[in-house]
């Protein structure tokens, strides 16, 4: 079995503001590159191959924790198509009963001309069986649809509720890949700050 660890970007000036990112390249904020700066990977954690998401917060962070990941566009975040840049706040209020019924639809929630966190999960497969084919532990930056799809693999959770966990940021996630790339979880939010 391998073992993978994943851990979210820091954060950007769109996540202070709420506002969904998607696939739209942000940066990390000067206030996100700090915070990442106060993160620390344990070296029992950090002899690995480092495998990150090409968009600049992902490659921010894994530079400032002194990682030299390859980049593999299946780690991007999920696209949320004409609902980048905006809120959920703000769609919620305007779209109503419309939105809380898209919602609803958990595994195959989609916005429109984006993706589903089933997509997500679909695009990440490969990825996780080659990951596990090559038996060698693992740690990827990526995003939180992304950690969110691969915990809804390893667990079953149809994201039609809430989790049985929460997914803290600023924390790494240890999951186990079964030799066909399924994933168990092993350990959820190890503390990264000092």
């Amino acid at each position: 079995m391998t073992d993978l660890l994943i851990l979210r970007h820091g954060p950007t000036a769109w996540n202070t503001e709420g506002l969904i990112q998607g696939r739209t390249d942000i940066p990390l904020s000067p206030d996100g590159e700090a915070v990442v700066r106060k993160w620390v990977l344990p070296d029992h954690l950090r002899d690995r191959t480092w495998v990150a998401s090409p968009l600049s917060r992902c490659a921010g962070t894994a530079r400032l924790l002194g990682l030299d990941p390859t980049f593999d566009p299946r780690l991007v975040e999920t696209d949320w198509g004409t609902w980048e840049g905006r809120t959920l706040t703000d769609l919620r209020a305007e779209l109503g009963d419309l939105m809380a019924a898209w919602e609803a639809r958990g595994l195959d929630f989609r916005a429109p001309e984006g993706e589903s966190p089933r997509d997500v999960q679909d695009r990440l497969r490969p990825w996780l069986t080659e990951t596990a084919t090559r038996s060698h532990p693992t740690g990827a930056v990526a995003h939180k649809g992304v950690i969110r799809a691969i915990y809804a693999l390893a667990t079953g959770w149809d994201m039609t509720d809430k989790p049985a966990h929460k997914l803290l940021d600023g924390c790494a996630h240890r999951f186990t890949l079964l030799p066909d790339g399924t994933p168990t979880v092993a350990e959820l939010n190890i503390g990264l700050e000092i």
